[in-house]
């Protein structure tokens, strides 16, 4: 199977919510189950079937982690320099708005565009990869082609 690439973050926070998963949530919802089971008639239980479906939910992202985590590439941004790469805090100006944003490229696993973590596999970071500063990048979006100028590059 194909490695996963995570920064240390990311792997560390995927992490402690395997191990809360598995040592809270688990316990805590066979606990409530066997207490709404304890209340007689399942058929009509609606805090049993409640619980079955969060404990369904619980077992099926402990499956998820627990793959994604043994299939972890943990790469470390701070020995990385040069071009953009994979961990790089990249520093991009909108050519037409003249706004700029900052973004870690980081994996699918620990994206979140709103803290400013962007998915490795998403067009803006395919098109950043390799790119060195005062380069100007093409991007297509839904609402149209941006171009972006790349102020700076970090390794952090």
């Amino acid at each position: 199977m194909e490695k996963i690439p995570l920064t240390r973050a990311g792997f560390d926070k995927l992490d402690v919510e395997l191990k809360q998963l598995k040592s809270v949530e688990r316990p805590a919802i066979i606990a409530a189950i066997a207490e709404a089971r304890a209340h007689g008639d399942l058929s009509e239980n609606a805090e049993y079937h409640s619980a079955k479906e969060k404990q369904s939910f619980i077992e099926g992202r402990i499956k998820e982690l627990e793959s994604v985590i043994s299939l972890a590439e943990v790469i470390d941004p701070s020995r990385m320099s040069g071009s953009i790469k994979f961990g790089a805090t990249v520093t991009l100006v909108d050519e037409e708005t003249d706004e700029e944003k900052a973004y870690q490229i980081v994996g699918e696993y620990e994206a979140d565009i709103e803290s400013g973590r962007l998915n490795i596999k998403s067009p803006l970071a395919r098109a950043l990869i390799g790119k060195d500063v005062g380069d100007s990048v093409e991007v297509r979006t839904p609402g149209g082609d941006r171009n972006y100028e790349v102020l700076n590059i970090a390794y952090t």
